[in-house]
């Protein structure tokens, strides 16, 4: 089966044709543009707002126009990574996809379904003249991945539908009504002067790949390895050995992806070369053990770089390394009165230290706001230690469930109806932008529901066909069903 082969190909070739264009978060320019275009070839009305969100109307089908109006929602940015091995231009190259078996994916990068197939599906019912369905307002918006600056710029007033149905839930027998809010911690520290290494000391580059990584929300719960904390652990053994003279350090990549990868530059005693290359292989059986059932491809990776190199000053590094050590990472309170949920979460995502300067990036999330500050002083209070500046930013809040809406009521019965099976109705961890939507709409019942994707923030995403079709008919089902 080739992607032009895909059923139901109204939502497949919407999404082949959108995902030919780049569109890295802050970065909507061409993504923008390509849909304004489609938009005036169907001659559909619509406006873009101060901060690049695009609202579009569509008027009802012949006999729904009584209908209360219903708003549909996705965001246009995804998240950009690869394998490290991988040579791919997110600029200027649009994602390369296949098929395999029943699922979607893309050659070494993230495939961008989330949330592709969601404005692929509203685009494709824009376009049709056959669906069925009451007045539509759509809202695309931005920045969604990294900062929900989208939703936080929309104007009160700008929608005005009674009801919401947001595309970008990733499990397709969810239907989510509630999420947590996140708040991003950033650190910096100048830890110069740089000094010269001993002429003793062997310099190297240690490498932490083949790590599942993933969504920092929904699969904190799966007890993946975080590349960053391993990097780390690892450079605090080797320091009963020698002294660690830390170069350099670049781990992870997106606030919001688990880190799938890290490495640095350091140096360590020539007369403990047999220690270190020991030490190394005996953390690489310990971890591939460990790591056994979430991330089998696990890898270290020791290379000698060559001479002797300038590096912050073997403190610095060592009170870099017990820094991270201590910095709180993955679930840090499970929910006192929902079973099974996260409530409180970081990810250390980012470490780069370069020329002695150090920045640290991290997400938290939590469904209490207080709850949520609190895992961000845990986060940062040892490299307050160390004298880095601490600055929290990108607060967003979270989204509360109301259970009892017509909305959550009429979307359970017609899932119930159509496939024979309850639901999950549920909140979840990661962040949907219906928290701040809800500020814009306050009026307004909103659910999430959409297609299975697996692996999300990673370059080994990948889109349900089945699973695909399965939500086009409920989505078209409940175009026709909501009154």
């Amino acid at each position: 089966m080739t992607l032009r082969e895909i059923e139901p190909k109204a939502l497949w070739s919407e999404f082949i044709a959108f995902n030919a264009v780049p569109r890295a978060s802050k970065k909507e320019e061409a993504i923008r543009a390509f849909v304004l275009s489609e938009l005036d070839k169907m001659k559909l009305p619509y406006e873009v707002d101060e901060v690049g969100n695009v609202k579009v109307e569509k008027a009802a089908s012949r006999g729904y126009e009584s209908r209360s109006a219903i708003a549909l929602q996705a965001h246009l940015d995804m998240v950009h990574q690869k394998n490290a091995s991988t040579s791919f231009d997110f600029a200027t190259q649009g994602i390369e996809m296949y098929v395999d078996g029943d699922w979607v994916r893309a050659k070494g990068t993230t495939l961008g379904a989330d949330n592709g197939l969601g404005v692929a599906a509203i685009l494709a019912v824009l376009r049709s003249d056959t669906i069925e369905h009451p007045a539509l307002q759509v809202l695309f918006t931005i920045d969604e991945e990294t900062g929900m600056t989208g939703a936080k710029g929309l104007k009160e007033g700008w929608l005005t539908a009674p009801y919401l149905l947001n595309l970008d839930t990733e499990e397709d027998d969810e239907l989510t009504i509630g999420c947590a809010g996140g708040l991003d911690t950033l650190i910096t520290a100048d830890l110069s002067p740089i000094e010269a290494i001993p002429s003793e000391f062997q310099t190297y580059a240690l490498e932490v790949k083949g790590l599942f990584g993933g969504h920092s929300g929904t699969d904190i719960h799966l007890g993946r390895g975080n590349a960053n904390k391993i990097l780390f652990r690892i450079l605090n053994a080797l320091l009963a050995h020698s002294e660690v003279y830390l170069t350099e350090v670049d781990g992870g990549s997106l606030r919001n992806a688990i880190p799938r990868e890290a490495k640095c530059v350091f140096s360590f005693s020539s007369f403990h070369k047999e220690a270190l290359l020991k030490s190394i292989e005996e953390w690489e059986a310990r971890l591939k053990l460990e790591y056994s059932s979430t991330d089998p491809s696990l890898q270290l990776v020791l290379t000698e770089v060559g001479s002797t190199v300038n590096s912050i000053s073997h403190t610095q590094s060592r009170a870099l390394i017990k820094a991270v050590m201590a910095c709180f990472n993955g679930i840090f309170r499970m929910s006192p009165s929902v079973a099974g949920l996260v409530e409180t979460s970081s990810n250390l995502a980012r470490i780069i230290l370069k020329d002695g300067q150090l920045d640290v990036q991290g997400l938290q999330r939590s469904s209490v706001d207080s709850a949520k500050y609190e895992v961000s002083a845990n986060f940062s209070a040892p490299f307050e230690l160390i004298g880095a500046h601490i600055v929290q930013e990108g607060e967003y809040p979270g989204w509360i469930p109301d259970p009892n809406s017509d909305l959550v009521s009429t979307m359970h019965t017609l899932y119930r109806k159509m496939f024979n099976e309850e639901p999950k109705v549920l909140a979840c961890h990661a962040g949907l932008e219906c928290g701040l939507i809800g500020k814009s709409m306050p009026n307004t019942q909103m659910i999430s529901f959409g297609p299975t994707i697996r692996n999300a923030h990673s370059p080994d995403e990948c889109a349900q066909i089945s699973s695909s079709q399965k939500f086009w008919s409920y989505f078209l089902e409940a175009l026709k069903s909501i009154k």
